[in-house]
C-alpha cells in the first residue's frame, strides 16, 4: 500500500535525521528548494510520496527525506517534497493530491469534513515545537525585548493604520515607523501567533508584509531597520548574522530564544525542542506552545 510505503520512508529516516539535526545546526537547513529524488536503476517499481503544507515543518522534512535517501531503501524510492503553507498544504490534503502534509496547527473541522468528503483517512504524528522568534533588524539599537502584551498592542486588529511608530509601543524606543512581517494566512503559524499573542485565532491587522515563505520575511526583516517579524527558530538561526532576535517577556522575565531556553521550556510565545513522544492534544493546548504534525494519508 502506498500509505506504508510514505510512512515507512518517513519513519526508517526519522530517528537518524532528528539526532543529526539536534548534534548539527546546518543540518535541519531552512533554505526551502522542492526536493524530487528520482527513482533508482533496478527493476523494482519506485515509491512515490508527494509531501506539502508547512514552511516550518518542511526543514524537518527535508532532513529525513535527504537521510532516507541515503539508505538502501530509499534509493528505490520518488519523494517530492514542497510547501505552500499549513492551509493551502492541508487543501491538497484532502483533495488526494499528496500523500503526507507537514502541518504546523491542528486540523480544522472544514479540514476534517473535506477530508472525510473525499474519503481521505490519515494518520497524525507528533513531530516537533517549534519555538516562534521575534526578530528584528540588526540595526536597531532601541529594542532588546518585548512584552506578550506590546506584541499584542502591536498586532491586533484595531492596531491596523493606527499603531505605526516604535514609541507608540514603547515611550523609550525610537520615533521611527514601525514596519511588520509575519506570516501569510494560509501559514499554520498565522493561526498559531493570533492565537497565543492576540487571543483569537485569525484576528490580526491587515496592513502589514505577509508571506508564507518564512525566508520573503527573513529577507525583509534584514534590509529594513524599522522592521520587526516574527517566524520559526530554524530560520532566525540560519540568519544570525542578519538578524536581531528580541528577548519576549511572558510575565516571567525576558528570555531569549536559543535551544537551550526551549530546551528547558523558559521561552515564549513558542517552544522548539525535537520530541516525538508527545501527544499532539496536549502539546499544543498548552500556553504559547506551538506544535509541528506530520498527517499520512491511508490509502
Amino acid at each position: 500500500m502506498k500509505t506504508i510505503a510514505s510512512i515507512s520512508i518517513f519513519l526508517a529516516g526519522f530517528g537518524v535525521a532528528i539526532a543529526t539535526a539536534m548534534a548539527m545546526p546546518n543540518a535541519v537547513s531552512p533554505t526551502k528548494q522542492p526536493l524530487r529524488f528520482a527513482q533508482a536503476n533496478n527493476s523494482e517499481p519506485a515509491a512515490t510520496v508527494k509531501t506539502d503544507g508547512s514552511s516550518t515543518v518542511y526543514p524537518i522534512t527535508k532532513a529525513i527525506a535527504e537521510e532516507f535517501q541515503t539508505t538502501a531503501s530509499g534509493k528505490n524510492a520518488q519523494l517530492l517534497v514542497n510547501f505552500s503553507g499549513t492551509s493551502a498544504g492541508f487543501k491538497k490534503f484532502c483533495a488526494g493530491e499528496t500523500d503526507i502534509s507537514d502541518a504546523s496547527r491542528p486540523i480544522r473541522t472544514d479540514e476534517m469534513e473535506a477530508c472525510n468528503n473525499n474519503k481521505i483517512r490519515y494518520i497524525e504524528l507528533p513531530v516537533a515545537y517549534d519555538a516562534l522568534t521575534i526578530a528584528v533588524n540588526p540595526q536597531n539599537t532601541w529594542a532588546k525585548d518585548i512584552t506578550v502584551a506590546e506584541l499584542k498592542k502591536m498586532w491586533e486588529p484595531a492596531a491596523e493604520g493606527k499603531i505605526t511608530n516604535w514609541q507608540q509601543i514603547r515611550s523609550a524606543w525610537s520615533d521611527r515607523p514601525l514596519k511588520l512581517y509575519g506570516a501569510g494566512k494560509d501559514s499554520g503559524t498565522f493561526d498559531y501567533f493570533t492565537e497565543a499573542v492576540v487571543g483569537k485565532a485569525r484576528a490580526s491587522r491587515q496592513d502589514y508584509t505577509a508571506s508564507e515563505d518564512d525566508d520573503e520575511l527573513v529577507e525583509g526583516v534584514s534590509k529594513d531597520l524599522n522592521a520587526l517579524g516574527y517566524f520559526g527558530f530554524a530560520y532566525y538561526e540560519a540568519n544570525q548574522n542578519k538578524l536581531k532576535a528580541l528577548a519576549v517577556d511572558s510575565g516571567r522575565g525576558a528570555v531569549l530564544p536559543s535551544r537551550q531556553t526551549v530546551e528547558k521550556a523558559q521561552y515564549e510565545p513558542g517552544q522548539t525542542h525535537l520530541n516525538s513522544r508527545l501527544e499532539y492534544s496536549s502539546c499544543f493546548q498548552l500556553h504559547q506552545t506551538l506544535c509541528l504534525h506530520w498527517f499520512f494519508s491511508i490509502k
